[in-house]
């Protein structure tokens, strides 16, 4: 009587193993086998970690194993179980791979198919055909889409973290707790005793560093010795942690009349400012989507306060990036003058602390909000409704969708949501970054999202003209090297564009997206449809790049460049100045956050800087989902390339007092989770 060998992994999570009855059943080309027990409680299998083998025999032999059914009965209490995955070792000694990495939470029975990726095309028989079938129409129930907000992307209809499916939940949902997060960050910091301290000025600069935590040698020290200087005002727009909104300047605006005469003694090259602009040494910062956005007014005993600025920067004969000008305003005017670094100290010192403060604005909910967070949770989506998880792009695409979901709902359930935590320190908090998101859908196009192409839109792609760009230079490095493996895939599956147009998974998921998530608008760019390979590996380059780099590169620099406050303001108290030689350095302090709202500052930009206890980088997967030599293959290659850009980056940033290492793969986990 022929004999397979079963052998059942369980994850290595909290509380992942089951005592509950477990039966398995298998089915083959040639008929079923009987359901067989293979756990029931007391008996001590499937615990955390485990893996667990056992011999199932049948009276006739089964033909290829295509599907195993697995069933969970309660005992007693419901009892969640991770399995894995399962290896079958047939009669004649080989072995088949069925991936599972899902949890099995109910009396419902589970079936998988082995892992062995298959496009539409490539499923015969009509049981793979019905299997494929019927796991979509399931997953389109669970991961339904809601509106937010209007105007917003859509997002996953949850109203909390525990009304998701269970496989897309944080393990913990204690360690995403936000309110626990910042205040434990709060209590690590030692800034606890500060944080109730609500319109309780701080009395000078030196005396915010009563809550600055000084590490030494690291980039926030360095921010805090250098703030005021205007080389690191520049430089942050170039390897901050909002390094996308700097623009090469073809035209001074019309909205910012600067002439010869203001910036004569800032330019170096004896040149006129026209020539400058000429020549490519001119690059502009505009932040107009801030203009009408209405100020955080959710405690009455605080005015807070917002501006849209402009500012003017000069790359000098030491190439570098310098301010010349800023307008606090977008319509010249008497009462909107424009800010010189040959002005008084304390003015010009003002005009930047505002420009960081906007820069702090448009970063958290436009650069890092919606372009990460938002963006990445409408492929996750999209994914799960309209991709099986036997299918190749599924494989590929899952560990870069890990939590997203999670820390989304989350972040909606406690943090952006009315009378969040946003709301208690940021001037943008009370519905000013629920406007700005339905402002900068605007500009959300795929053209934008594709690295190299965005790069060069703005001017910023000449590594001889802006040579200390890293954020450029590591991004396009790690941009290849996703794409190269993303095509290496894609040739093993798909021999010729008709395959791709073919796959009407793929076309089902790239419609999912365009429809729901750019809410079916033309001028976002985003494909309704991919016809050929060479545009399926860039689109899913995009997904993947967006998922790990870009958020990694605005994510985890919050701390380094926002702690010390100064520099990077989450609100202000006093409105910008409207005329120059008045400005004080007492008004400059009253006009920055009071200990209250600097100490819960500091305690977001700590927990977000944070990476996960259980956090999988760039090239790591753990979770087999591929079972197929050649793609095992490319992932080797893969980290090669990936390894190779760790060594380079470190390499260069022996020599620098400020290192850049946001872009180094060994520090992007491979999907937004915190």
């Amino acid at each position: 009587m022929p004999s397979y060998t079963v052998t059942v992994a369980t994850g290595s999570q909290w509380f992942a193993g089951t005592d509950d009855y477990v039966y398995l059943s298998l089915e083959g080309t040639e008929g079923c086998s009987e359901r067989h027990l293979l756990d029931k409680p007391f008996y001590n299998d499937f615990e955390r970690g485990a893996v667990d083998s056992y011999d199932v025999t049948v009276e006739e032999d089964l033909g290829e194993i295509q599907l195993i059914k697995i069933e969970k009965r309660k005992y007693w209490y419901q009892d969640d179980w991770y399995l894995r995955y399962i290896t079958v070792k047939m009669p004649m000694g080989d072995y088949l791979e069925f991936p599972c990495y899902r949890w099995i939470t109910d009396e419902k029975e589970v079936v998988l198919r082995d892992g062995r990726a298959k496009l539409p095309r490539d499923d015969k028989t009509q049981i793979l055909k019905q299997h494929r079938r019927k796991e979509l129409e399931t997953r389109q129930k669970m991961y339904r889409w809601k509106e937010w907000h209007p105007g917003f992307p859509l997002s996953i209809d949850a109203n909390s973290h525990s009304d998701l499916p269970r496989d897309i939940q944080f393990d913990n949902e204690k360690g995403i707790d936000f309110i626990l997060n910042y205040s434990k960050a709060m209590e690590n910091l030692y800034i606890n005793r500060f944080m109730h301290m609500f319109q309780s000025s701080w009395s000078d600069f030196a005396d915010f560093e009563r809550i600055f935590v000084r590490i030494s040698n690291t980039i926030s020290e360095y921010v805090m010795q250098h703030w005021k200087e205007d080389f690191m005002f520049g430089y942050q727009f170039l390897n901050g942690c909002n390094p996308v909104l700097i623009r090469r300047c073809t035209e001074i605006p019309k909205k910012l009349p600067v002439t010869m005469d203001m910036v004569e003694c800032s330019l170096e090259r004896n040149l006129t400012l026209e020539e400058e602009v000429k020549q490519g040494n001119i690059f502009i910062v505009d932040y107009e989507l801030l203009d009408g956005v209405d100020a955080n007014k959710t405690d009455p005993c605080t005015i807070q306060y917002l501006a849209a600025p402009i500012c003017l920067l000069y790359k000098n004969l030491e190439n570098k990036i310098v301010p010349v000008a800023i307008q606090l305003g977008q319509k010249p005017g008497p009462d909107n003058p424009i800010f010189l670094p040959s002005d008084a100290t304390y003015d010009w010192l003002l005009a930047k602390i505002w420009v960081r403060s906007s820069d702090f604005h448009i970063h958290q909910t436009v650069t890092h909000l919606l372009r990460t967070h938002l963006v990445s949770e409408v492929f996750s989506i999209a994914m799960f409704r309209q991709l099986p998880a036997v299918h190749p792009l599924f494989k590929l695409l899952v560990p870069h969708m890990r939590f997203t979901i999670a820390i989304n709902t989350k972040a909606r359930e406690q943090l952006i949501c009315e009378c969040g935590l946003f709301d208690k320190a940021n001037a943008t908090g009370g519905g000013g970054h629920v406007q700005m998101v339905q402002k900068a859908m605007k500009d959300l196009t795929y053209s934008s999202l594709c690295f190299p192409e965005e790069i060069k839109a703005k001017g910023m792609d000449s590594k001889e003209d802006i040579p200390y760009y890293y954020y450029r230079d590591d991004g396009i490095k790690v941009w290849e090297a996703i794409k190269s493996f993303v095509e290496d895939v894609i040739h093993i599956y798909y021999e010729s564009d008709e395959v791709v147009c073919e796959d009407v998974e793929i076309q089902a998921f790239v419609k999912d997206i365009y429809v729901y998530g750019m809410r079916g608008v033309k001028s976002s760019g985003f494909p309704k449809m991919i016809r050929t390979r060479e545009k399926l590996t860039e689109y899913l380059t995009v997904i993947i790049f967006t998922t790990s780099a870009q958020h990694a590169a605005v994510n985890f620099g919050q701390y380094d460049w926002c702690s010390w406050i100064p520099n990077a303001p989450p609100t202000m108290r006093c409105p910008p100045p409207t005329e120059k030689g008045t400005v004080t350095i007492e008004q400059i302090v009253e006009s920055l956050p009071d200990r209250g709202r600097s100490c819960w500052h500091l305690g977001a930009v700590w927990a977000l800087s944070q990476f996960q206890d259980s956090e999988l980088f760039l090239g790591m997967y753990p979770d087999e989902h591929f079972v197929e030599k050649p793609v095992k293959e490319a992932m080797v290659k893969f980290r090669k390339n990936l390894d190779e850009i760790v060594n380079a980056i470190a390499e260069r940033n022996k020599k620098k007092k400020l290192p850049y290492y946001y872009l180094s793969p060994d520090r992007i986990p491979n999907s937004v989770a915190v």
